[in-house]
């Protein structure tokens, strides 16, 4: 297992929170987007910080990989905190239909300000931000109906701040995603890392794909014995280190000598994860759940 906390924190990410707060004062509200197979160590605590108290809608992005129970459990128990949020999927555009609506609803008293002004055609201003790798440029487009974001499953292709408008009035603002400087709880950054939102140029991706085969067995054991071909024996009995190996066995993934390719095992247990092979996954549950 990994020796130290995960961290991973380039200079651009110093940069991003500058520009957020510098640019605070030219948007209604942030739209904050979280990944749903992780909402809890998705979210950045510094972000709330620096909004300063602006409206946040809050969406979990990519639900359609997520596990739609968790999913729901996550929105009841944002909801019942206070926060406005919704779950958003790119491929399906679950979510996109419900998102004017609260937005209007966040901004109800400043929309009815303008409205007594004369100012019903003003377009709303969001702020999009993020950690890296959740979705920000994907929803972006999505909104916009075309690719004017450069998105791209990996983390830290958005490096600087850019506009886009969309068809529904809204403007929005395309932030590069930053991390925080020190995950005090190692589970998070292990987290992060195995849903890709560390790069794994700078992470010894052979642990954080045994540390996926331990979320995998605990969670979710039916999915993960069915997609490796697991028997009970090895579920139950391996230590992870083994339960890796064993997932490289069945895969035929083997070397001269009969030796299993760790390298390539661990490629394509976090492929297949974070492209929703193995099946609807999350890997954290709301506190009390």
């Amino acid at each position: 297992m990994p020796s130290n906390v995960i961290q991973w924190f380039p200079g651009h990410m110093a940069k991003t929170r500058r520009l957020m707060q510098e640019c605070l004062s030219s948007v209604d509200l942030s739209i904050e987007i979280l990944d749903a197979r992780i909402p809890a160590s998705s979210k950045n605590p510094e972000i709330e910080k620096l909004l300063g108290g602006k409206p946040v809608l809050t969406l979990l992005s990519k639900a359609s990989m997520a596990d739609p129970i968790q999913t729901e459990a996550w929105v009841a128990a944002r909801r019942k905190a206070g926060a406005q949020c919704l779950p958003y999927d790119a491929v399906s555009g679950e979510g996109i239909n419900a998102l004017m609506p609260a937005i209007r609803t966040l901004l109800s008293e400043k929309l009815a300000r303008y409205a007594e002004k004369g100012m019903t055609g003003r377009r709303i201003r969001a702020m999009v931000v993020g950690i890296p790798n959740v979705g920000k440029s994907t929803f972006i487009n999505h909104m916009a109906g075309s690719k004017k974001a450069k998105a791209e499953n990996r983390p830290g292709v958005t490096v600087t701040k850019q506009w886009v408008s969309s068809p529904l009035g809204l403007d929005l603002l395309d932030m590069p995603g930053v991390l925080w400087p020190k995950f005090d709880d190692p589970i998070i950054g292990e987290n992060l890392a195995i849903t890709g939102a560390i790069k794994d140029s700078v992470l010894n991706i052979d642990e954080i794909a045994m540390l996926l085969c331990g979320r995998l067995r605990e969670r979710y054991p039916a999915l993960f014995a069915e997609r490796y071909k697991l028997t009970d024996e090895e579920m139950s009995n391996l230590d992870l280190y083994d339960l890796f190996l064993a997932v490289g066995r069945h895969r035929g993934f083997l070397m001269s000598g009969g030796v299993i390719d760790e390298e390539r095992t661990a490629k394509a247990l976090l492929e297949e994860f974070r492209n929703a092979k193995i099946g609807r996954i999350t890997l954290e549950s709301p506190k009390g759940e």
